[in-house]
């Protein structure tokens, strides 16, 4: 008997133990966050666009989402991350228009495919730039910066943020359309450049145009056109550049990409979750305050989008002659 009863109880504790190793764990019982890689250090527009956006899909996934900050080597570093990473909606890259429409142009290695290796999922917000003249030009218009220039040629030299970034190819491109050969001094950032504007050591300024928008209003320096289709809303009384009878566009923009082969039922869902965060009056005031300007569109729109900015830009960055240290 005594053995029958030693039995039994051995087999209630497999039973038992059988039952404890099918429950999961605490850990497994909360879901793995969504994981939103910024390829670029904290701080600025584009960081505070995740971690605005990872808080209303934390709403309305009812799912942790996080930012994290993957930097290097001019934001190849994260893309390189989402690149890797399984193709299970967990994972999400939010990027600026460069590392995915640009860099293929201006790189001999990337060591990811903008294209093969990524799904579109939604873009975000878009952003255009701005000519902006200083003091000792006496122009109001394009075309009088154009006639200044060829009166002037010793002259023609402009800033930007730095070299190899949208606003210097945007120039470049301008430079074609207006039939003008202009010089390059490249800064370290808009605030440098912008300085040596209002201080008339150089004459004309491309940047964005959230970045000369108080010197603008100030009267300190003159935004004589911006890129996009269409004017801004952030300088409605300023024409775009084909307003002002020169055929060139182009803007910025931030999208959300997921990695290749991420089932289509996850890319809608995170994508509906996304447009519907975009779209709230929170989020919308918030953009314009960071000098963004709300999109929120479908996966197909920003695939695109995509490939329309690669062929856009390529011609510019050719023109440019700029070659990065890899």
């Amino acid at each position: 008997m005594r053995g029958f009863r030693m039995l039994g109880l051995a087999i209630a504790g497999i039973a038992t133990l059988a039952v404890l190793l099918s429950i999961p764990t605490r850990a497994q019982l909360v879901e793995q966050p969504i994981r939103i890689i910024f390829p670029f250090a904290a701080g600025g527009s584009g960081d505070a666009l995740a971690r605005l956006l990872a808080e209303h899909m934390r709403t309305a996934l009812n799912q942790p989402v996080i930012v994290e900050n993957r930097t290097g080597a001019a934001g190849r570093i994260g893309v390189q991350a989402v690149k890797g990473a399984a193709p299970d909606g967990k994972t999400l890259l939010l990027t600026p228009v460069a590392p995915m429409s640009v860099y293929q142009h201006v790189y001999t290695t990337l060591g990811y495919d903008p294209i093969a290796d990524f799904q579109p999922v939604s873009q975000v917000a878009t952003f255009d730039f701005a000519i902006a003249v200083g003091p000792q030009v006496s122009g109001k218009t394009v075309k009088d910066l154009v006639a200044w220039v060829k009166a002037n040629p010793g002259q023609g030299n402009y800033g930007t943020p730095a070299a190899g970034t949208l606003p210097h190819f945007f120039a470049v491109s301008f430079g074609q359309a207006a039939g003008l050969d202009l010089r390059h001094v490249g800064y370290r950032g808009s605030a440098a450049a912008l300085t040596d504007l209002v201080g008339g050591q150089i004459p004309i300024v491309f940047t964005t145009t959230s970045d000369v928008l108080e010197m603008h209003k100030s009267g300190r320096i003159r935004v004589l056109a911006t890129s996009d289709k269409q004017r801004s809303p952030f300088l409605a009384d300023i024409p775009t550049f084909k307003e002002a009878g020169y055929n060139i566009q182009g803007s910025g923009w931030y999208g959300i990409f997921a990695p290749a082969k991420t089932p289509p039922d996850t890319v809608e869902r995170l994508s509906k979750a996304i447009i519907a965060a975009v779209q709230t009056p929170e989020v919308k005031a918030r953009l314009l305050a960071f000098g963004l300007v709300p999109t929120g569109t479908s996966a197909a729109e920003l695939a695109r989008i995509q490939k329309a900015d690669s062929e856009l830009w390529a011609p510019a960055v050719k023109a440019s002659g700029f070659s990065p240290a890899q």
